[in-house]
């Protein structure tokens, strides 16, 4: 079982949102998705999403991302109303990055390839690409497999590919979906700790979505439960699992996570 990380901030030095959903709804046809929903989240936060399927999890993030937009409602980064914005913009002006559940890289590159690539389009200044490509390679412990074909790397090397090549724009704020999906204990451990160190050592705010509980909330300052096109619940792990509305739309009366 998951171990809750025993430097959890539970206090935010800098209490400044980085990200402001207000009042925002979405429906595609008759179907509702998102109802009137308000959240925030908060600079250097580790912010957990949980809900059962289709409760628009991921919907959220491609509102962030500008993928979508919302049916109304506000969407602030930083402050600034961005419902309007594209994509691109969003990426270039507010640091946001995003890492799939599945795909992100080129399958039939190499590891190191897929960071040039990549770097080539984030990277104005040709100098500094090989420095951070070095970087992360060494960060992420991939030296010993940068030539291999993305296609042939494990599961938990590509999630950390991935993670790469989303950390070469150096994001300020950086979006995982379902990242413990279908990895192993000790694979879903690593990840764990890479997530949490990118909070300290880079500042970085993390929003994650998955359906993992145990590993989300052994890693996350913050989770809310969505269900029915709301937000029933949100609080730290610790409160959240002992909230009654949590409990009957999402873990039930048995769940324990420690």
């Amino acid at each position: 079982m998951a171990i809750i990380k025993k430097f959890r901030i539970k206090s935010f030095k800098n209490q400044n949102s980085i990200i402001e959903f207000e009042n925002v709804s979405l429906a595609y046809g008759n179907r509702l998705i998102l109802d009137n929903i308000n959240f925030k989240i908060n600079e250097g936060q580790i912010f957990g999403m949980l809900g059962p399927n289709g409760v628009g999890k991921s919907t959220i993030f491609n509102l962030i991302t500008g993928l979508i937009s919302p049916g109304q409602g506000k969407i602030k980064i930083n402050g600034d109303d961005v419902s309007q914005y594209p994509v691109y913009l969003r990426t270039r002006k507010f640091k946001v990055g995003y890492v799939p559940q599945y795909g992100g890289y080129f399958n039939d590159l190499t590891l190191l390839d897929n960071l040039k690539a990549i770097s080539e389009i984030v990277i104005e200044n040709k100098n500094l690409r090989q420095e951070k490509i070095d970087y992360l390679l060494s960060r992420f412990e991939l030296e010993n497999v940068k030539d291999v074909k993305g296609k042939f790397l494990s599961g938990g090397q590509k999630k950390k590919l991935v993670i790469a090549l989303s950390l070469l724009s150096d994001p300020k704020v950086l979006l995982l979906d379902e990242c413990f999906a279908a990895l192993d204990v000790l694979t879903i451990k690593m990840l764990q700790e890479i997530i949490v160190n990118l909070q300290q050592e880079n500042r970085i705010t993390i929003c994650i979505c998955d359906h993992q509980a145990r590993d989300l909330l052994a890693c996350v300052d913050v989770a809310m439960i969505l269900s029915n096109s709301k937000i029933i619940a949100q609080d730290t792990p610790s409160n959240l699992v002992k909230n009654i509305n949590a409990q009957n739309a999402y873990f039930g009366n048995s769940f324990k996570f420690n």
